[in-house]
């Protein structure tokens, strides 16, 4: 069968390319046609139609300076799509962009849409189950939380497949042999515990995020801080907000890293989830240059009290969010020394994760949807 996906960003890639491997198990004649990234490219043996890099805009200003090129992409996105003529259109996040695809298809042919993690309208623009309801005919989700949204809410049935991220993260556990010495000389780092820095995936999330993670970690001198480079972020960008602090740049190594790390800052999203499954205590930072307008909105508009994953899937605080206005660098250093001093507070954080993973379930989610998926077409056929 042939089967176009679309994804946005990088953990999009990273979880399409896992999907992609096991509908190829399931289907050993499987054509791959996508919007996506390198991982996508060595799973299904072939280059994207366009990279990711080339979609990820993010936040309200880059967007409206790239309108032009948004409509470009969709529009060629969409003739694309229907001049493959794939059996299955596959969307992953991205919901922006996926939903107006999903729309189109919809309307002008007879591809099905499957959604494959689904778009996380429980938090914002929940108004958006109308499209979902018309427009998307299978919905995977990976959070538990979402079986109630969407079938106990808004009476619309979806297929809880586990959580990706659990099987990405086992997978590398399993095989992972190097000590922390070796991670240390290969990286010329200090003999020293370490501090992660996680800081996003996204320019606009380093430029708002990096300089006062630094900043903060900066104090504790015992301690050695590795930045994780994001995938087709250039190390000049980088290097432009870390200046003369002491910071080692890594990239590619970010499991690795979180596998030999003692604490660590981290932007909302994927990584949260990842710093928990690998048990490293964590303190959450999301600042952007309209803090208190973005507090108003998440007191009054957001749809959830928490914005990291941990806490979502927890359903209660496990890792402190400093978020908006109330991230600056004196809270950051604050929670940092806490869960780097408190034992109790670091051990009430570890315990916390042990909930969040087996509320995940057990690993398997790409094959258990590549299964359903293969099957939901082969029905379909009959």
């Amino acid at each position: 069968m042939r089967y176009y996906l679309i994804v946005g960003e990088a953990s999009g890639d990273l979880h399409a390319s896992h999907l992609m491997a096991a509908l190829r198990r399931e289907d050993p004649q499987a054509e791959f046609r996508f919007f996506g990234g390198d991982l996508m490219a060595a799973a299904g043996g072939c280059a994207p139609v366009k990279h990711y890099r080339e979609l990820a805009y993010m936040g309200f200003i880059p967007v409206l300076l790239h309108l032009r090129t948004i409509f470009a992409n969709m529009a060629f996105c969409k003739r694309d799509i229907v001049e493959w003529g794939p059996d299955v259109l596959i969307l992953v996040d991205y919901p922006g962009f996926n939903l107006n695809i999903a729309r189109y298809v919809h309307a002008h042919t007879r591809i099905p849409v499957y959604y494959y993690i689904a778009p996380k309208i429980w938090a914002w623009k929940e108004y958006r189950i109308k499209n979902i309801k018309r427009d998307v005919d299978e919905l995977f989700s990976i959070l538990p939380f979402e079986i109630d949204f969407f079938e106990g809410k808004h009476r619309y049935p979806i297929h809880y497949v586990g959580n990706p991220t659990l099987d990405e993260v086992s997978a590398f556990c399993a095989s992972y042999q190097d000590t922390r010495q070796d991670f240390f000389e290969r990286n010329s780092l200090q003999d020293k515990p370490v501090i992660a820095l996680l800081a996003g995936s996204r320019k606009q999330e380093i430029k708002d995020n990096l300089p006062d993670m630094i900043r903060a970690a900066s104090a504790f001198s015992d301690y050695q801080l590795v930045l994780a480079g994001a995938p087709g972020i250039d190390a000049d960008y980088y290097r432009t907000y870390i200046g003369n602090a002491k910071v080692r740049l890594v990239f590619g190594q970010t499991y690795e890293l979180l596998s030999h790390a003692d604490a660590a800052l981290v932007t909302s999203g994927t990584a949260t989830l990842e710093t928990a499954l690998f048990r490293v205590p964590q303190v959450v930072c999301y600042h952007t240059p309209v803090g208190r307008l973005i507090a108003f909105l998440k007191r009054h508009v957001l749809k959830v009290k928490y914005i990291s994953l941990v806490n979502l899937i927890a359903g209660r605080e496990v890792v402190r969010e400093l978020v908006a206005d109330t991230m600056t660098v004196e809270r950051i250093r604050g929670e940092l020394e806490r869960i780097l001093a408190d034992k109790d507070w670091r051990g009430a954080m570890l315990a916390g994760y042990d909930d969040v993973s087996k509320r995940l379930g057990e690993p398997g989610a790409p094959a258990k949807a590549a299964r359903i998926i293969r099957s939901l077409l082969t029905k379909s056929r009959l």
